[in-house]
């Protein structure tokens, strides 16, 4: 089985050498790497050519966004499964791919899988300031927010080519978005119960009030586009559980 892992990235320097060695040291072997990054202007490529030889494709290039980034990646893929891992996110472990492959091939109905995460200092990986466990998710719940977490959902690539990829018209929701398009659409979802990924706390979809406000609109049209109703102030109620998450460590 193969496994499509896509970085984008820009100027992202201070970052992309943790999650470049993340991904090239895992002890599965039958990884497809891909690194796109959106024509950075700082050291990042030069960081990236260091491995040369050890990643599979490598694309610079300037693009309309981190989503127009991800579906590049995307297209290139050939895995039987895709799945991203953003430029300053790393793996729980070394052995991360080979515990999802294994869970995989356990659940051969299996469409897209997903995990838990845990939200880490920025300098400081193994400082965990955040648990977001996956246990809890269903699908009734994406009227009011919740989603499995983006970096461990991995879909079998044909889905992409089936339902579509990442809508360029969000700025911070697509990946929202395109989890509940395929939800909708029936696709098989099982959960991996192991904390994949090591987040790093500041992202774009994890700063500041008016970023929040934003993407919790964009949610809100989302669901709608989707056919499921909601509104801001059904999607507001997830608040005192996220709040809750930070002193339930």
């Amino acid at each position: 089985m193969k496994i499509s892992i896509v970085t984008v990235c820009y100027n992202s320097a201070s970052t992309i050498r943790d999650t470049l060695e993340s991904v090239l040291s895992q002890t599965y072997q039958d990884i497809e790497y891909i690194v796109i990054d959106g024509a950075s202007k700082d050291s990042t490529l030069s960081i990236v050519s260091e491995y040369e030889g050890r990643i599979s494709t490598v694309l610079s290039e300037p693009d309309k966004g981190i989503y127009d980034a991800m579906n590049k990646g995307i297209k290139l893929a050939t895995g039987d499964y895709v799945g991203i891992l953003n430029s300053d996110d790393v793996f729980s472990s070394t052995s991360t791919i080979e515990a999802l492959v294994k869970f995989l091939q356990a659940n051969p109905a299996c469409d897209a899988s997903y995990a838990n995460l845990v939200f880490v200092q920025r300098d400081n990986t193994d400082v965990v300031t955040r648990k977001y466990s996956s246990s809890g998710f269903s699908a009734w719940k994406i009227r009011f927010g919740f989603m499995i977490p983006h970096p461990t959902f991995y879909a079998r690539r044909s889905l992409f080519e089936r339902f579509g990829y990442y809508k360029l018209g969000y700025r911070v929701s697509a990946d929202f978005e395109l989890m509940t398009r395929f939800i909708t659409q029936g696709v098989k979802l099982s959960r991996h119960d192991a904390n994949m990924v090591k987040m790093r706390q500041g992202g774009i979809s994890t700063t500041g009030f008016w970023w929040k406000v934003h993407q919790n609109m964009e949610i809100v049209r989302a669901c709608k586009e989707n056919g499921i109703y909601t509104n801001i102030f059904m999607v507001a109620l997830k608040i005192p559980f996220k709040v809750a998450s930070y002193f339930f460590k």
